[in-house]
């Protein structure tokens, strides 16, 4: 691994992380992603570019608005840093090539819908065509270079059907939105690592659920967005899901 391109990813995923906050906070609530340019939510006054810098603004200002004082939310540079250590580690995993741009741009993705369904509960098409469009690309270039994709496009259609099946024999347990999402997690991870990934997204949420309900946070009736498992079993399938497949083959 060659350490000067490893910062690089590192500041690169860094800058990405900072602008993945913006889309997470502006989508739910319908504003351009692109205009007008960072400003602090509670005074609206426009952020200087050496307040922008990620994680480390945050540190320098102590969390703070530099104009009006306004606390700003200690998850805007956890998302920051999260960006940038998992695309330092699929560096290290997979150096730069195609599949390293693919995956980093599905992990951006990952993280903007996880943490607006969190916020929200909702998914919006927006971004969940992004996701399309994104796995759509990336399976052409595959195509262009000569490797087979219908492996990805069965990935897609499973991730869609499976969801589809169990939204429709729970009654709603589950809305569309999953379902949109784990057909383009198909489309980036392929047929067989979705299985991996709805497997591991099935057992972190009944895991986490159980522990809710037994802490006294959750009842059996309340909602807990599905969303944030399926990103995260996303995230581990990336790394760990090829060992998994040839553990359990063996």
């Amino acid at each position: 691994m060659d350490i000067y391109y490893a910062v690089i990813v590192f500041i690169f995923g860094a800058v990405i992380g900072s602008f993945l906050n913006v889309c997470i906070y502006r989508i739910p609530r319908e504003e351009s992603i692109v205009y007008p340019p960072s400003h602090c939510t509670n005074c609206r006054v426009k952020i200087k570019w050496f307040d922008l810098i990620p994680v480390i603004s945050y540190i320098v200002l102590g969390g703070r608005c530099r104009h009006c004082g306004e606390k700003i939310s200690i998850r805007y540079p956890v998302i920051e840093a999260s960006a940038a250590f998992l695309y330092l580690m699929l560096y290290i995993k997979l150096g730069v090539n195609v599949e390293f741009m693919k995956y980093t741009t599905f992990i951006s993705l990952l993280i903007v819908v996880a943490m607006i369904d969190i916020d929200t509960t909702d998914v919006y098409f927006k971004t969940t065509a992004a996701g399309f469009i994104a796995g759509i690309i990336f399976m052409l270039i595959y195509w262009s270079s000569g490797f087979q994709i219908k492996g990805f496009i069965y990935g897609g259609i499973l991730g869609g059907a499976f969801l589809t099946a169990i939204i429709l024999m729970t009654r709603g347990g589950m809305g569309w939105g999953d379902m949109e999402i784990c057909v383009f997690c198909g489309l980036f991870l392929g047929i067989r690592l979705i299985l991996v990934m709805l497997f591991l997204a099935f057992v972190l949420g009944a895991a986490v659920g159980i522990i809710l309900i037994i802490c006294g946070k959750k009842s059996k009736k309340d909602y807990i967005p599905f969303v944030p498992f399926i990103s995260i079993a996303s995230v581990i399938t990336i790394f760990l899901g090829r060992d998994i497949l040839s553990l359990y083959l063996f």
